[in-house]
């Protein structure tokens, strides 16, 4: 276990008020996983108590200007953003994993987002931390010998059917951004520098999962 001020000290020092979202980069090889994701992000970094801008507008003005993919941005002076947009930090997400893995008697979903939040004054790394949730579709456990087994594939194969990723990759998305710091609208703003965090960074600990 760490603190909030212990892993995040330049959160403190430089307290950013507006955060502006990029598109999230995409490593998963679900080519809709961008477009689920993107609907999930803006809701829990509101409610830590930042200004976001709004998403979709954020992501029509850099189409606009040609701009598809945040890995085009990777070189971008920071200070640009707080130029154009008046931002004081941005968020680049990474999307790692998108999977559904799935056999007869069993199957998972598993979101996994990597976040990174930069200064547009001083271009640091104010915050990270990665975010996954894996679920087990499979329905729990099926007795009834051979009539057990059918009905627990039939679930399988439904819930698999049906699988929604939004609320999962939103659970991913909040487990991640309870570590951030609280921002200015929120009644603990600098009130948590000593609430204790999951040690868990990505170059320390890839990922915490919740079955």
């Amino acid at each position: 276990m760490s603190t909030k001020m212990a892993e995040f000290p330049l959160m403190y020092e430089e307290n950013p008020v507006s955060i502006l979202i990029l598109p999230p980069m995409n490593e998963s090889t679900a080519a809709e996983a961008k477009e689920y994701y993107s609907t999930t992000i803006q809701e829990p970094l509101a409610f830590s108590g930042y200004y976001t801008f709004p998403y979709p507008i954020t992501a029509e003005i850099l189409k606009m200007e040609g701009i598809y993919d945040t890995e085009l941005l990777a070189n971008m002076p920071l200070a640009k953003f707080r130029e154009y947009f008046g931002a004081d930090a941005v968020l680049f997400t990474t999307i790692k994993k998108w999977d559904l893995s799935y056999m007869v008697l069993a199957s998972t979903l598993t979101v996994s987002i990597d976040c990174k939040l930069k200064s547009t004054t001083s271009d640091q790394t104010l915050w990270k931390y990665t975010g996954t949730v894996v679920v087990d579709l499979s329905g729990g456990n099926s007795g009834g010998g051979l009539a057990g087994l059918i009905a627990k594939a039939i679930v399988t194969a439904i819930n698999s059917a049906i699988a929604d990723y939004v609320p999962y990759a939103r659970q991913a998305n909040y487990r991640a951004l309870a570590s951030i710091p609280y921002g200015k609208y929120h009644a603990q703003h600098n009130k948590d520098q000593n609430v204790q965090i999951v040690d868990q960074t990505p170059e320390k600990n890839n990922t915490a999962q919740s079955q």
